[in-house]
């Protein structure tokens, strides 16, 4: 199941924290993985919405990737182990950019199939958490990194304060209570 919305539609946020409460199972509270590097523009949506959310005052969830330690492809592999030792039963959100088709740029999809990071520049790596939210930053080409790099920075920040805003509410509203915050 997949819902998206598009970072210019004034509802998005709402329209995410519903999709958010279809698609998670009234469980432990979600554990949240920023995926990304601050080397490039459009793959900063990740560490962004991550600091973001550390800095929300009515965000209580456990949040790994930050600007300043951010959760790159290369640790994906590692990651799914740690974090469902670390918090056991806890479904994992993960948020990452996605390059798409030219149309799709601006979209915020939301899924319940997690995400496969770094599929847009052909790497091959597993998938990653339970519900996953990407961000179409760029279109499809064989010059994904030079596209990265030429994104444009307010769609990318504007992008991350719409997931960060409807994750931070999903939380407040569906759990409520102070589960903790770790910068990693």
């Amino acid at each position: 199941m997949e819902y998206s919305f598009n970072v210019y539609n004034k509802m998005a946020t709402t329209g995410i924290v519903l999709s958010l409460g279809r698609l998670i199972k009234p469980q432990q509270q979600p554990v949240v993985l920023c995926i990304g590097s601050d080397l490039a523009i459009g793959d900063s949506l990740g560490p962004i919405c991550g600091t973001l959310l550390i800095k929300k005052k009515s965000c209580d969830l456990f949040v790994y990737g930050t600007l300043k330690k951010t959760i790159t492809a290369k640790e994906i592999k590692y990651m799914n182990d740690f974090l469902h030792e670390t918090h056991p039963g806890s479904p994992v959100i993960a948020i990452d950019a996605a390059v798409g088709d030219a149309g799709d740029i601006g979209l915020i999809k939301v899924t319940n199939s997690g995400i496969r990071p770094g599929l847009g520049a052909n790497k091959r790596l597993g998938k990653v958490g339970d519900i996953g939210i990407m961000g179409i930053v760029a279109e499809k080409s064989v010059f994904n990194y030079s596209l990265l790099n030429l994104t444009r920075l307010n769609l990318v920040y504007r992008m991350a304060d719409i997931i960060s805003d409807a994750v931070a509410d999903y939380s407040a509203r569906a759990y409520g209570s102070l589960a903790g915050e770790v910068a990693v």
